[in-house]
């Protein structure tokens, strides 16, 4: 018999007690709902293949769902064959060079980038014109920042992940310097950095409303409020999901003294949890919340679990889906009255 079998076969009073204290806001973020939802309504409209440029969203279970739909999944367009199937680009954006290429293709192309990144993207080419350098705050490598700087010709946009970054930063005119921000940062670790890049060029210009997007802030501040209660947080995401890596270093500096984080209940490092009473549970933006359930479960296996929700700020944010899919709905409506 394996220890989970053990567990399984214990009694609910032999089991040791375990407070969780579930995270609110947690979960999907209105950027990752319209994007899954671009994917399952170009489906349901169109029937497969749906093409999507990279993975819509990070998170495992979400592509692999998405996969058995019918979507396929690449990460350049030059895999997809000529077709009038639908091209959908994924929710962190993607450099012009992308949907140009899609247009000299004729691709039926669906932009599920999120609105808040769209947004970053308009400052930054505002900036341009109007004959500002700008500097980007973000992670080199992740898709966001490529689909940021891809938006400006090569030179115009310098990328900076540290203040060491800042200190070395040499900018052509310091009086004509602006700075956007990736929208998944730790709130704290850009505050930082936006502290030296305006001690050290005091006329850059700022972003009109802050560039990191609601959903990152309040994960955060969740998990900054429930950290400090608890023997342990997991954290539910992807490891290439920069925002939900952000939740697990913010819950480490809040002061919980161990942070996992795991895209499904197979990966809990148990050894890491031994003796825990009282546990931290959230989950990235683009973690589903059946996953939350799924840990939740995972423990209720081996603790006599009990679970309270810390709530935080309210969430009505909603974007609606790319026109072109809007139109389709539409036009199926008005054909059925």
């Amino acid at each position: 018999m394996t220890r989970q079998d053990a567990a399984m076969t214990t009694p609910a009073a032999e089991k040791p007690p375990l407070e969780v204290l579930l995270c609110s806001p947690r979960g999907f973020c209105a950027g990752v709902v319209r994007a899954v939802d671009t994917v399952e309504r170009a489906l349901a409209l169109y029937g497969p293949p749906v093409y999507v440029r990279h993975e819509i969203v990070h998170n495992r279970y979400v592509v692999e769902s998405l996969k058995a739909k019918g979507a396929v999944f690449v990460e350049e367009l030059d895999e997809i064959p000529d077709t009038d199937a639908p091209v959908v680009f994924s929710a962190h954006g993607v450099p012009k060079t992308v949907p140009e290429a899609a247009a000299k293709r004729n691709f039926f192309a669906l932009d599920a980038t999120c609105p808040l990144v769209s947004k970053v993207h308009r400052e930054a080419e505002i900036h341009h014109k109007r004959g500002r350098e700008i500097v980007l705050i973000g992670h080199a490598g992740h898709p966001e920042v490529e689909g940021t700087m891809g938006q400006l010709p090569p030179g115009a946009m310098t990328l900076v992940e540290t203040v060491a970054d800042v200190e070395r930063l040499t900018p052509r005119d310091p009086s004509k310097l602006a700075y956007v921000t990736q929208t998944t940062l730790s709130i704290d670790d850009c505050t930082q950095i936006i502290a030296a890049l305006t001690r050290r060029f005091p006329e850059i210009v700022a972003p009109h409303k802050e560039d990191i997007c609601y959903a990152t802030t309040n994960r955060q501040e969740a998990v900054k409020s429930v950290a400090p209660r608890v023997d342990a947080l997991i954290v539910v995401g992807a490891p290439n999901s920069s925002n939900s890596k952000r939740l697990q270093e913010v819950a480490e500096r809040a002061g919980c003294p161990h942070a996992q984080l795991v895209q499904r209940a197979g990966e809990i490092d148990w050894t890491k949890l031994a003796g825990i009473r009282r546990l931290g549970l959230t989950a990235g933006a683009s973690a589903p919340e059946v996953i939350v359930e799924e840990i939740i479960d995972a423990f209720a296996e081996r603790y006599a679990v009990t679970v309270e929700t810390v709530s935080g700020a309210t969430e009505s944010m909603f974007f609606p889906l790319p026109r072109q899919l809007r139109e389709l709905d539409k036009a199926a409506d008005t054909a059925a009255e």
